[in-house]
């Protein structure tokens, strides 16, 4: 098979793991810069033209979307299934996945159970707010925030004001949840491939950081999952509809709470803290859908 990571920087340890994991299977790999692709949409023959030349003969795709790219990145992976291309994971779950509001909803709708949240548009409100998460503390979420960048922990009423107001000021869009003390500054990410959490660790946040991300400097450790956790882990990425998935959790008093689904998530950290060989899993899991005739294509 010829298969197709979508990349912007082929440099990258996951890209790098993927061509490494599809060549080992025997499978030939490529690396396509989706944000150089353009897309012709005419009669029923879509198209994608990247560097010059139509883009055929691909059996299947990898995407791995950027969060400041994910419009553009979303139109060229539905061209893709328009193309009866398998992918990994769908345009239409990636949308839904970097949506922080609609991800929430969707989950809370699901049955899935996640912090307590709340979000508004009118400034006079911000006291209702507090109070309505149990704050503070409060945790101040911007919707187009990743990897732990604009994420604010509140820790007093007049600090959580003047944040979200602020925030009104800006015309930004943002989240307010409540603080899980007892998560202590960390949270779980589980690694979902189809039906199967395949590796898990716990993320403590840095010294004097409650983010637990490990861009920011915090430290991973391999965990096994609670029966609860890893159900949780699962019932989140299929109600997004991601099945290559990197979930995040929040251990609570009342259990596990799921704080995001990434759709991308990176391999270098829970490669390096489990020594699971997550890509050659990505691999399997892609071959048998593929065998099992199992595609994974939309309509727009």
């Amino acid at each position: 098979m010829k298969i197709a990571v979508l990349s912007a920087d082929p440099t990258l340890y996951s890209t790098q793991r993927l061509v490494e994991a599809i060549e080992q299977r025997g499978h030939e790999a490529v690396v396509i810069n989706h944000t150089q692709c353009f897309l012709l949409i005419e009669g029923e023959v879509p198209t994608i033209r990247y560097k010059g030349k139509a883009i055929t003969g691909i059996d299947a795709i990898i995407p791995r979307i950027g969060t400041s790219v994910t419009a553009f990145g979303c139109a060229v992976v539905r061209q893709f299934e328009l193309m009866k291309v398998f992918t990994t994971v769908k345009s239409q779950a990636i949308g839904r996945s970097r949506d922080k509001l609609r991800s929430m909803q969707i989950l809370a709708k699901a049955g899935v159970h996640i912090p307590k949240t709340v979000f508004a548009k009118n400034p006079s409100q911000v006291n209702e707010l507090i109070k309505i998460v149990n704050g503070p503390p409060v945790i101040i979420k911007l919707l187009e925030g990743t990897q732990g960048v604009g994420v604010v922990l509140a820790e007093t009423t007049k600090a959580a004001k003047s944040t979200i107001e602020a925030f009104f000021g800006l015309k930004a869009n943002f989240l307010i949840q409540e603080f899980v003390a007892e998560s202590k500054g960390a949270d779980i990410r589980a690694f979902v491939v189809g039906n199967k959490v395949v590796a898990a660790m716990r993320r403590q946040g840095a010294e004097g950081d409650f983010r637990s991300n490990l861009h920011r400097g915090g430290e991973g450790l391999p965990i096994t999952l609670t029966a609860e956790e890893e159900h949780a882990a699962l019932a989140a990425a299929r109600a997004l509809g991601v099945r290559v998935a990197g979930v995040d959790m929040l251990q609570s008093n009342r259990g596990p709470l799921i704080m995001e689904v990434n759709s991308s998530p990176g391999l270098q950290g829970i490669e390096a803290t489990t020594n699971i060989d997550i890509a050659s899993l990505i691999i399997t899991y892609l071959e048998e859908k593929i065998k099992a005739d199992e595609g994974d294509t939309v309509g727009v």
